[in-house]
């Protein structure tokens, strides 16, 4: 199989939210995603493009959008000499989804990685922003207080700031948090787990992020901020 990529996409790295053009796409169709959805238009899940394929063959697909298509290319049939083809586009919706798979829960899993990406890399006490290897994830009321690890009690923090504030509360560390932890909605979710978004899918996504989310608040493509720490 083969397939021609002309893609502009969105990602996160340790300097924001940045432009990924086809040059990026070192690994070809595996560098892709598909965003699945259930019938309703409710994200579902990222799709491989592989996996994709296999939605479209089986009929399962209910309809489609999305500005890019990814045409897969197999064999010559012996009687017309034509190549088979396969065109899957960025954003499916699977028939099966909404009755197979259950409802994404209310509060999606906390990683390290999604807790930093919420957070835009910034310290939540001192407000730079940090490469990825020197933050950690902070809870607010520590754990030997009765502090729960969810996402309403963790933030990034730089490893001094972590340091320094210790097994104490903001409070009595004096530490005073730059912003509020909150809980990603399920299209916020979506946006955290997947770090190669094509720019049809990021509009999709972005449209159900509520206005107050810090998604929306962050860097333009490409942009530095002149805060950032090495």
């Amino acid at each position: 199989m083969c397939c021609t990529i002309n893609v502009s996409a969105l990602y996160f790295d340790d300097k924001g939210l940045r432009s990924l053009h086809a040059g990026h796409l070192e690994g070809g169709l595996s560098a892709v995603n598909i965003l699945a959805l259930d019938a309703n238009g409710t994200p579902r899940r990222w799709l491989e493009v592989e996996q994709a394929a296999t939605c479209y063959s089986r009929e399962q697909v209910a309809w489609d959008l999305g500005d890019f298509e990814f045409v897969l290319r197999g064999g010559v049939n012996r009687l017309t000499g034509l190549r088979s083809t396969l065109t899957l586009r960025s954003i499916v919706a699977i028939r099966s989804d909404s009755r197979r798979r259950p409802v994404a829960p209310a509060e999606p899993a906390l990683t390290r990685e999604m807790l930093f990406l919420r957070d835009r890399h910034l310290c939540a006490y001192c407000g730079l922003r940090y490469r990825l290897h020197d933050l950690s994830g902070e809870h607010v009321l520590p754990r030997s207080l009765g502090g729960q690890t969810r996402w309403t009690n963790m933030v990034t923090a730089c490893r001094p700031c972590n340091l320094r504030k210790g097994h104490r509360t903001p409070e009595q560390a004096g530490m005073p948090l730059r912003y509020v932890p909150y809980v990603p909605n399920l299209y916020e979710a979506f946006i955290l787990r997947n770090r190669r978004i094509l720019t049809d899918q990021m509009a999709f996504l972005m449209s159900g992020v509520p206005s107050g989310s810090r998604l929306r608040g962050g860097l333009q493509p490409g942009s530095v901020p002149s805060s950032t720490r090495a």
